[in-house]
């Protein structure tokens, strides 16, 4: 029997749309916006990053990356729904879809980016050095000329000791068991300076307004990223979207706004013309 030239064209076009891979189900974008609010996984003991209140309400910089979020899904930045998680959910929440997304201090690295994808960064952490304001050293000049007679008290871990000879190579290093040990060594006189995340620096300088000074150097960086599931560009688009814009854009005021409760630092509006980013 004779097949005749249109009909082996149209048998070859069925079996190759067989061949092909189901279509994608719809996006997280979608699922959220019908849902009505944001599922949003972070923690609540770790200041200023996600921590309760006096009258137990959430709060923090991470907090805030989710209100970013939740305006540009509804224009409201409370309608979220909060997932309490440890550290160690942070992967295997979004892997699940317990939560849409992640904004809990989490560190890119490689390792992680094989388990989930991350969105645009929001904020750069690194290492950094706190003195008393009417201290004996001025600045991290001054701290490093002083060689061996410099004392620096450090959250005790396997990695200080590199961490603190790094950025002063002839320093003491003297290592503690909670964070407010560390401070306690500096207010004391028993050290000269504080390292510890820059974040959590400037978080306490601003609970001490006037007490404290940054030395002015910061090291060993790391970006803070949120994360969402892997395969979704939609959402993925969307959340850096979101975060750009209020980082560049026409959120910045919010952004701003929330680094300098947490951090007390002000920042400089991005600059009106050419785009900031191909700079």
């Amino acid at each position: 029997m004779t097949i005749s030239f249109r009909t082996g064209v149209m048998s070859l076009a069925v079996a190759a749309l067989l061949s092909m891979p189901a279509l994608a189900e719809g996006s997280k974008l979608d699922e959220v916006l019908a849902r009505g609010h944001l599922v949003l996984g972070t923690g609540s003991t770790n200041a200023p990053w996600h921590f309760k209140s006096a009258d137990d309400k959430l709060q923090g910089f991470d907090v805030d990356m989710g209100h970013i979020i939740a305006k540009a899904l509804f224009g409201d930045p409370e309608k979220i729904e909060y997932v309490n998680q440890s550290s160690d959910a942070r992967i295997p929440n979004i892997t699940t879809d317990k939560v849409d997304i992640t904004c809990q201090f989490m560190t890119v690295t490689g390792e992680r980016a094989q388990q989930v994808a991350f969105t645009i960064p929001y904020y750069r952490e690194g290492v950094g050095l706190m003195l008393k304001a009417d201290g004996k050293y001025a600045d991290y000049a001054t701290l490093k000329a002083a060689g061996s007679s410099v004392t620096i008290s450090v959250l005790q871990n396997v990695y200080a000791e590199a961490m603190v000879h790094a950025a002063l190579p002839e320093a003491t290093v003297d290592q503690y068991d909670s964070v407010d040990l560390i401070y306690q060594a500096l207010e004391s006189g028993r050290a000269d300076a504080v390292a510890t995340d820059q974040s959590s620096l400037a978080w306490y300088m601003t609970q001490n307004p006037g007490r404290y000074k940054d030395a002015g150097y910061g090291w060993n960086p790391q970006t803070y990223a949120c994360a969402v599931k892997r395969g979704d560009q939609d959402w993925l688009n969307f959340v850096n979207s979101a975060l750009h814009e209020a980082m560049t854009g026409v959120e910045f005021d919010f952004y701003a706004k929330s680094f300098k409760t947490w951090f007390g630092k002000d920042l400089t509006p991005p600059q009106i013309g050419f785009p900031v980013e191909f700079k």
